[in-house]
């Protein structure tokens, strides 16, 4: 027997910003179909017309295409197994509601939303199975006459499936191992609405696994409870040998306390839980994103595929080529994964670190023109220069401009701690003499320059401390920054002595 291809799915419904439990869910998709050279599906799963929001599917696209998980068919994409968008698939649905329909093992109830919230008044715990159907208006109870009247009334309908009780449905998930449940739990799921047309998602799933070939599951754990139905299903139709091996993700935990990460753990705690800014065409809220938050997305890559998965070694800083090697859904956790926002700091400082140089002087440029400095006046090599002095400083490239602010801007005001403790009586007329000694060097590169001025303070008898740090305070406004002489060397001579100047003419 030939091995199947490995082909799984990411199938979003476009209702909202893309939460980062998605993304992860998605990325590990990712990770298991390229290790194993299989396909990777985008499908949109939009039949809760009610719930669209406009802008969301172009908002998930962005999305990925931002951290480089890469699709192969499906929405945007193209492929065989097409239409991928569960809205231009009535009429493939529509046939498979009417083999279910056909065969008995799915009925027509016309129970009115008063009906059955009356019913759950009079039954304690209410659940529509075979406990309870033959209390309610369906075909089951009603003559095929009373059935095509209706019909032909247009009354609303659903077609519900007709689960056989106490049956144990046994699913093999590749995380948890072998999980069985009685079929007695389980109520006759509503799997088409005639209201809109439209399958419920339990059946579009089915179906549309089913005919793009679905290979391996894999989703979130909140979808553990559908995973008897599905079986059922599967079954129902007849395709049992070609069901899917399915695999249930650990849930994403609020990084303190219990419970299911959440948007309100990220706007009180202060992180994005969206990878990208997101502004809710409903309400106008505008919600953070790791994108504009400074994220690399490497970085956001490496740091999700940690949550909840282990390479089985120590090893944390991966790019997607050694995950992709290395992941194995048999190290995914059981349990949920508190999400350590903080560790993603981390994740994005390590990728700053490992990032050449002159890519982090790109990035930098437009937090330059933010702060309303024209950066075409500098050349990358400047700007390269500058990123290498002080990136192993930030956690993010915005908050390079806290740290290189003085390189752009000559300080008009000094520190006034610094001056106290740095700038006395004899202060002026001791970088007086140090302006002479620098105004005579041919060399004003780094090393050169710090020997002749040490070399000065020496042979003068003054405090090196005190000689240095007032040299710091006059060129950069303030006693902080990276080595003295790698800034005068980027700032020239001219400007080096200009500042020097006006720092003897304001703090007289």
């Amino acid at each position: 027997m030939t091995e199947r291809r490995v082909r799984v799915r990411f199938a979003p419904s476009p209702t909202g910003a893309l939460h980062i439990g998605g993304v992860r869910t998605a990325l590990y998709n990712y990770l298991f179909a390229r290790q194993h050279g299989g396909d990777l599906i985008f499908r949109i799963e939009d039949t809760d017309s009610n719930r669209f929001v406009p802008g969301a599917e172009e908002y998930i696209l962005e999305s990925f295409k931002w951290l480089g998980i890469l699709f192969d068919e499906g929405v945007s994409f193209g492929g065989n197994h097409g239409p991928y968008r569960q809205s231009e698939r009535r009429e493939i649905y529509k046939k498979y509601v009417r083999v279910l329909l056909d065969e008995g093992k799915a009925y027509v109830a016309f129970d009115t939303p008063e009906e059955l919230e009356a019913k759950r008044g009079e039954i304690a715990n209410f659940q529509y199975d075979a406990s309870t159907r033959m209390q309610m208006r369906n075909s089951l109870t009603l003559s095929k006459e009373e059935v095509d009247a209706l019909m032909a009334e247009g009354k609303q309908y659903v077609v519900r499936f007709k689960i056989e009780p106490n049956e144990d449905v046994h699913i093999h998930d590749l995380i948890r191992g072998e999980v069985v449940i009685n079929s007695s739990i389980l109520d006759d799921k509503v799997l088409y609405k005639s209201a809109d047309e439209l399958p419920t998602y339990h059946l579009a799933n089915i179906v549309d696994d089913h005919l793009m070939e679905v290979s391996h599951v894999i989703r979130g754990e909140e979808w553990l409870p559908s995973a008897p139905l599905h079986v059922l299903l599967y079954r129902a139709f007849g395709w049992a040998d070609s069901m899917p091996a399915f695999a249930h993700l650990p849930l994403l935990l609020k990084p303190e306390g219990n419970g299911k990460l959440s948007k309100r753990d990220g706007d009180r705690l202060g992180f994005p839980v969206f990878p990208l800014e997101w502004h809710d065409p409903k309400t106008g809220d505008v919600s953070s994103g790791y994108r504009e938050s400074g994220y690399l997305p490497e970085a956001v890559i490496n740091f999700l595929a940690l949550l909840g998965w282990n390479p089985g070694n120590d090893q944390e800083l991966m790019s997607m080529d050694e995950l992709v090697k290395l992941f194995d859904l048999n190290h995914c956790s059981k349990s949920g994964a508190k999400f350590d926002y903080k560790k993603g700091v981390w994740f994005n400082h390590e990728y700053i670190l490992m990032k050449p140089d002159e890519e982090i002087a790109v990035l930098f440029r437009p937090v330059l023109k933010a702060n309303g400095v024209d950066a075409d006046l500098y050349s990358d090599e400047f700007l390269t220069k500058i990123v290498s002095l002080v990136k192993g400083r930030v956690n993010f490239v915005k908050e390079l401009w806290d740290q290189v602010r003085f390189f752009f801007v000559a300080p008009t005001v000094f520190a006034e701690k610094d001056v106290k403790k740095r700038w006395s009586e004899e202060t002026p007329r001791i970088m007086t003499e140090l302006m002479n000694v620098l105004r005579d060097m041919e060399d004003f590169s780094s090393k050169p320059s710090e020997e002749v001025v040490i070399g000065w303070i020496t042979e003068r008898g003054y405090h090196m401390g005190n000689v240095m740090n007032a040299f710091r305070l006059s060129v950069v406004g303030e006693c902080k920054g990276p080595h003295m002489f790698d800034i005068t060397e980027l700032l020239g001579k001219e400007e080096t002595l200009a500042r020097m100047q006006r720092a003897i003419d304001t703090l007289k």
